[in-house]
C-alpha cells in the first residue's frame, strides 16, 4: 500500500519537471530573440544619441558614428538641471586643463550640468567614452593643433564660434554658463547670480575696485574700449541676452581674419563692443572683482590676495601666454589638480595622446565620420 501511495506522488514531480523544463526553455529562446533581433530594429530598449526618445540616456558601449551624430539639442536636454547649463570649448590638447577645471567643479557639485563642446572628433570621442553623454560635436569640427596657438588663426576660428554656440543653447529655452578651461572654482560661483538680470560677466582690468563697487556695464577708457572679460559669462534665456549673442556674432563676422600682428582679430573685443551697441536693450551685472578676479590681479598682487582672502570664487589663469607656463602657474599656486586628484573628475585619470600624434588620430577620426555619413546617404 505504501509502494502504492508513493506512485502518483513521483509522477507527479516527473510532469511538475517537466513543465518547468519547458518553461525554462521558452524563456531562454524569447531571451535570444529579442537579443538577436531587437537592437537590429532600433528599439527603444537599445537607446543611442540620435533616439529621439525623452529619456535619452547615452550609453558608453556606443559605436563612433552615434556620437557624431549627437545633436546640441540632445546634449543639452540631457546635461540641464534647473533649465541651466554650464559649458566650454574644448580642443584636444586642452583635455589636462578640462580635467583640472571639472575636478573644480565637482567639488561644488556642479558636475552634471557641464556639457562639452568638443571642436575636433578626438576631444568627442575622448570625452564620451569617460562621461557619456557629456560631449558635443557642432559640425566643422577644427584642427586640434592649429586651435592651440594663442594669438593664431586657429585659436581666432575656435573661440569667435562661442558666441553662435551660447546663442543657439538660449534659443532652445535653457540659461548657460560659460567657462574657459583655464580656470578653476574656488567656490560655487552660483550664489553670486543675483537678481534676474540678462547677463553677468567679470572685469578683465587689474586695477584694484573698491569691495562696493558698481555692478553696471563698466564706462570706456580714454582709448574708448572696455575689458569685460569674456571668458566667464552667464545669460539667462531672455531676449535681451539673445540679442547680446546675436550683436557679437556680428561684430565678430565684421572683422575678417588678418595675420598683422597690430589687427589680429579677437572675440573679447567684440564682445565689448556688443555690449555698449546694446547697452540700452540688455539687462547686464559686473560681478565682484574679490570673487572673479583676472589673472593679472590674482596671480600678481599678493597683498590684494590677503587682504580678500575667503572671498575669491572663480580664479582665471590668464594675462600669461603659453601652454606650459599656465600650467605651471597653476602648479606654483596649487591650482593645478588633476596630478593628485584625478579621480575626482568624472573623466577620471586621461591618457592624452602626445602632442605630435593628435593631429594624426583627429584627422583619421574625422575621415571615418565623413565616410559613414556617406555611407549612410547612398543607403538613403
Amino acid at each position: 500500500m505504501a509502494q502504492q501511495n508513493q506512485r502518483p506522488i513521483s509522477n507527479r514531480s516527473i510532469s511538475l519537471l517537466n513543465r518547468n523544463g519547458l518553461l525554462l526553455l521558452l524563456l531562454l529562446a524569447l531571451f535570444v530573440i529579442l537579443g538577436v533581433f531587437l537592437p537590429l530594429t532600433g528599439s527603444s530598449l537599445f537607446l543611442s544619441p540620435d533616439t529621439t526618445s525623452s529619456s535619452l540616456s547615452p550609453s558608453s558601449s556606443l559605436s563612433v558614428s552615434d556620437w557624431s551624430d549627437y545633436s546640441l539639442a540632445q546634449a543639452v536636454k540631457f546635461v540641464a538641471k534647473n533649465e541651466t547649463v554650464i559649458v566650454c570649448a574644448v580642443s584636444y590638447p586642452f583635455l589636462p586643463f578640462l580635467n583640472n577645471w571639472l575636478i573644480s567643479i565637482s567639488r561644488q557639485n556642479h558636475q552634471e550640468k557641464v556639457l562639452v563642446i568638443a571642436e575636433d572628433y578626438a576631444t568627442l570621442y575622448k570625452v564620451n567614452e569617460r562621461w557619456p553623454g557629456h560631449a558635443v560635436l557642432i559640425p566643422p569640427a577644427l584642427d586640434p593643433q592649429a586651435a592651440h596657438k594663442f594669438g593664431s588663426q586657429g585659436f581666432f576660428n575656435l573661440t569667435s564660434r562661442r558666441p553662435q554656440h551660447l546663442l543657439n543653447i538660449l534659443e532652445l529655452g535653457y540659461n548657460v554658463m560659460y567657462n574657459d578651461v583655464d580656470m578653476v572654482w574656488l567656490q560655487d560661483p552660483f550664489q553670486y547670480l543675483q537678481g534676474s538680470h540678462d547677463a553677468y560677466f567679470m572685469d578683465d582690468m587689474i586695477a584694484i575696485k573698491p569691495l562696493n563697487h558698481s555692478h553696471g556695464l563698466p564706462p570706456r577708457s580714454r582709448s574708448g574700449v572696455t575689458y569685460v572679460c569674456s571668458c566667464m559669462i552667464f545669460l539667462r534665456s531672455t531676449d535681451g541676452a539673445k540679442l547680446l549673442m546675436k550683436t557679437w556674432v556680428e561684430e565678430i563676422q565684421a572683422q575678417p581674419w588678418n595675420n598683422t600682428q597690430a589687427k589680429k582679430p579677437h572675440d573679447q573685443p567684440a564682445f565689448n563692443r556688443a555690449l555698449h551697441k546694446t547697452a540700452n536693450q540688455v539687462d547686464v551685472y559686473l560681478l565682484p572683482q574679490s570673487a572673479f578676479p583676472s589673472g593679472g590681479l590674482y596671480f600678481k598682487n599678493e597683498t590684494w590676495v590677503n587682504e580678500t582672502k575667503g572671498k575669491h570664487v572663480i580664479v582665471h589663469n590668464n594675462y600669461i601666454i603659453g601652454y606650459e607656463r599656465k600650467m605651471k602657474r597653476f602648479q606654483d599656486f596649487n591650482l593645478w589638480l588633476v596630478d593628485d586628484h584625478a579621480l575626482e573628475s568624472p573623466l577620471g585619470i586621461l591618457k592624452i595622446y602626445q602632442e605630435q600624434n593628435t593631429t594624426t588620430e583627429g584627422k583619421n577620426q574625422t575621415k571615418t565620420v565623413k565616410k559613414q555619413r556617406k555611407n549612410r546617404g547612398k543607403k538613403h
